[in-house]
């Protein structure tokens, strides 16, 4: 465990977006250092693509939406 120095307009933005997310402001701050080192270890998949995978590689069973 450790300390990272971030500006404070980005630590606002992490508190905004934490309380929308129902996360703790160090929950959300690793959440987007997450997606973003897999995002760049995969250039060519979508963000959506990504969840999706992270999903199934942690057993969630997401239920898909059918079409009409």
């Amino acid at each position: 465990m450790g300390i990272v120095k971030i500006g404070d307009d980005l630590h606002e933005e992490l508190r905004k977006a934490s309380s929308v997310m129902c996360r703790s402001i160090n929950a959300q701050a690793e959440f987007w250092m997450k997606v973003g080192m897999l995002a760049e270890a995969n250039p060519t998949l979508p963000f959506m693509e990504i969840m999706a995978r992270q999903l199934k590689n942690a057993g969630v069973q997401v239920p898909q939406i059918e079409a009409a």
